[in-house]
């Protein structure tokens, strides 16, 4: 069980259909640092930036929003163009993506829609953690937290 968190942002609307989700992820992270996103949230928690995969209209192979954005402590302040999101506590397996970004990431993901059926997917909300590990070339390190159902 993984407690809950606030996050604040910027998100987009895709699909893994067609390669649509590598286009529209690579737009929204790069505007995540073009725009220096990060500088604009107030009441940060931390440094880490979060990639939540949220609002499946089923799994995996259907619509759902991508949000990236950093934890914070309160949603009182949401600067303008941004958005701001409550994810409640829930239950994770936690998988971790290992070398060179954002490929050892994609890998995992392809690993993960592989075994689909067998993990027991919930598709509230998954997400990525970008912390100090996330940026050491060959040896970075992500952790991915997939909603599955409680045993």
């Amino acid at each position: 069980m993984t407690t809950g968190f606030n996050i604040i942002g910027i998100a987009t609307r895709t699909s893994n259909k067609n390669n649509q989700s590598q286009e529209d992820l690579g737009k929204l992270w790069g505007r995540f640092f073009a725009e220096n996103v990060p500088e604009k949230i107030p009441n940060k928690l931390s440094s880490d930036v979060i990639a939540i995969y949220t609002d499946y209209i089923s799994d995996y192979t259907e619509e759902y929003t991508a949000i990236i954005g950093i934890p914070v402590t309160t949603l009182d302040e949401i600067p303008a163009g941004l958005i701001g999101r409550e994810f409640p506590a829930d239950h994770f397996q936690i998988f971790t993506a290992k070398g060179e970004m954002p490929k050892a990431v994609v890998d995992v993901w392809l690993d993960i829609w592989h075994r689909d059926k067998e993990l027991q997917r919930k598709y509230t909300y998954d997400f990525e953690v970008y912390g100090p590990k996330s940026q050491d070339g060959e040896n970075s390190e992500v952790e991915i937290y997939l909603s599955v159902l409680s045993d």
